[in-house]
């Protein structure tokens, strides 16, 4: 059987990530800019199933029950939006790690939620109303609608989207059999934190005023991660990653989200194929593309 759709659901980087501080409602307040990878993607194929059947997912995730699945918790959250649920197959094939700070269990549900928009007629939600469905999935799902980089304040639902140049830069991300729960990292941060809310000085890669525009910076500091501290210190082999990133070229290296993937950017080619293979002859899974000049999403 041919399936209806064939998603692509790219990967993504923090390339900064700031905690501002912990909501009443439990939820903590960022400020990040999101990239997207989209040589790194999960593909789920989308087949008509037999009236009553839901959404199966096939084959399931080792470990969790489907309605822990996003992928399903964006059908039937839709569903119950909107009206529109049909009775399908996802066929997902992953790639991208789980737990390992890459969103790729968000981008599968922003992949879905997507087709699902699209294929729903006069049910269809308006972008600012996908995006607060999509915002109630998870704080990372709302980039994956954008379509480009985006900076994201809020618990990650408010984007801007921005014009980001890295052309002629590399990117090597290591991605370490590790799993890292983002409760438990923000968990950390809380214990160390408190209630505080931090002052943020807004050193990133791009600026919100398309006059403003900046190249990255050869200084590592721009790129960074306020969850590094505390992962670091309960998984000091990340560090050692990092450190090692760093020792062979590479012009930045951090943490991407709550980890528990090492990325880093290198402004030559040779030298990011040297580093990626040295780290992946460690039985270390080692991916490599290069980058390039964004333009602003339209969403």
């Amino acid at each position: 059987m041919l399936p209806l759709a064939t998603l692509s659901a790219p990967a993504k980087i923090n390339l900064s990530l700031r905690i501002v501080s912990k909501r009443a409602d439990g939820y903590h307040e960022l400020e990040s800019l999101f990239l997207p990878v989209a040589g790194l993607c999960d593909t789920l194929e989308i087949y008509a199933a037999h009236v009553g059947t839901g959404c199966v997912m096939e084959p399931p995730l080792p470990g969790v029950p489907q309605e822990k699945n996003l992928v399903y918790r964006a059908w039937a959250a839709f569903g119950q939006a909107t009206g529109f649920s049909p009775d399908i197959t996802v066929g997902l094939t992953k790639r991208i790690p789980t737990g390992a700070g890459l969103g790729g269990g968000s981008s599968d549900a922003a992949a879905l939620l997507l087709w699902l928009n699209g294929e729903a007629g006069s049910k269809a939600l308006s972008p600012s109303e996908l995006n607060a469905l999509a915002a109630g999935l998870g704080a990372d799902v709302p980039f994956f609608l954008v379509g480009g980089p985006a900076f994201a304040c809020g618990i990650g639902e408010v984007l801007t989207p921005v014009e980001l140049d890295l052309e002629g830069l590399t990117l090597v991300i290591v991605s370490p059999q590790v799993h890292i729960s983002t409760p438990w990292a923000f968990g950390q941060w809380d214990s160390q934190h408190g209630n505080a809310t931090r002052i943020l000085h807004q050193e990133f890669l791009t600026s919100l005023e398309t006059t403003h525009k900046r190249r990255i910076s050869l200084l590592p500091v721009i790129v960074r991660n306020d969850f590094e501290p505390l992962v670091f210190d309960a998984f000091p082999h990340l560090l050692m990653i990092k450190e090692e990133l760093l020792r062979r070229g590479a012009v930045c290296a951090a943490l991407s989200g709550s980890g528990s993937s090492i990325f880093a950017l290198f402004r030559k080619l040779d030298v990011s194929i040297e580093a990626g293979e040295a780290i992946r002859a460690n039985d270390l899974p080692v991916h490599r593309e290069a980058l390039k000049h964004w333009g602003v999403a339209k969403w």
